[in-house]
């Protein structure tokens, strides 16, 4: 372990809590929360995509209330515009000049609540916010607080109302998950609880922002050894040769599994990546960004068949020893 992770032996105690009070409310949904708090540390940003009510928003919410940081939520929808999310110039007669007023990007945790249920138009004002981490006002940059997480919510493209994210917005999302319906025994005890909401606002902060920081800076210096990001490499070049795949992985993906990787080592208690630690998150970080050939049975991006191609992928790149 390096002095660094010695030093901060306590930050790094409080992960496993982190993930037990996300885990107390998403019951049986193990694999999503791991991968909401791996977006976290690798100062990504999440997408949660899948039909209403399965608890993509509290995921979201509980998340927020489990930071001791400042949270938003925006509900999209058809009729907003760029300046509810972002701001708004007033001029001041009193003053004599014009004052910005912040809209809710500028917080810690921002839940973009049904994204793609709002025009493209609103939906690309977070492009520049999740991307370089601030925002431009007729011109003026403000820079926006640290840590800062976007986690985003929405429906299958199919649902009535939805305007689908184009693939530059998607590739700002550092994974897109889904959460899936829960097993009989877990939503028996989503019952006996009286529903998620409750239990959700019943949750304490667990950790700092400072601490956020600190464990994403611990997880950026990961060792990962050449043969790991040579397997890394092989799968990214393999998504944009395959001939099932219209639309490769771009760079910033590449990026995106690479820093995923460190997160969920860190996770683990390690200080160095894995191969298997790639080979996890090959799915989660690429089949958002990834398209296949209409000519062989694809619809878009984000379906079933993209995962289906990744992991044939996987199966046909060998992993080092």
């Amino acid at each position: 372990m390096t002095s660094r992770h010695s030093a901060a032996v306590g930050t790094l105690d409080k992960l496993p809590v982190l993930e037990a009070a996300l885990g107390s409310v998403i019951r049986g949904k193990a694999e999503a929360v791991r991968l909401a708090l791996v977006c976290l540390l690798a100062r990504g940003h999440l997408l949660i995509e899948d039909v209403p009510g399965v608890g993509k928003t509290t995921l979201a919410q509980t998340l927020a209330r489990c930071l001791d940081c400042r949270f938003h939520r925006i509900q999209f929808t058809s009729d907003m515009l760029p300046s509810d999310v972002l701001g708004v110039t007033i001029y001041s007669a009193s003053q004599e000049e014009f004052d910005f007023k912040r809209g809710p990007v500028f917080t810690n945790i921002l839940l973009a609540d049904e994204i793609n249920r709002t025009t493209p138009k609103t939906q690309s004002a977070l492009l520049e916010a999740m991307n370089e981490r601030q925002v431009t006002i007729e011109g003026r940059c403000y820079p926006l607080p640290s840590p800062f997480m976007v986690v985003a919510t929405q429906n299958p493209t199919e649902y009535h109302g939805t305007y689908p994210l184009p693939e530059s917005q998607l590739d700002r999302f550092l994974m897109r998950i889904r959460m899936g319906y829960p097993d009989p025994v877990s939503e028996r005890e989503i019952l006996r609880a009286d529903g998620q909401n409750q239990a959700s606002q019943a949750v304490k902060p667990v950790i700092s922002g400072h601490e956020i920081a600190e464990l994403q800076q611990l997880a950026s210096d990961v060792r990962v050894d050449d043969a790991v990001v040579d397997y890394l490499m092989a799968i990214v070049e393999k998504t944009r040769s395959h001939e099932h795949l219209a639309l490769g992985s771009s760079p910033r993906g590449t990026i995106a599994l690479y820093r995923a990787a460190q997160a969920l080592a860190l996770m683990e208690g390690l200080n160095y990546c894995t191969p298997d630690h790639v080979k996890r998150l090959v799915v989660p970080a690429f089949a958002h960004r990834v398209a296949p050939d209409l000519r062989y049975g694809g619809n878009g991006v984000g379906t079933d068949r993209t995962a289906q191609i990744l992991e044939e992928i996987l199966h046909a790149v060998e992993v080092p020893l």
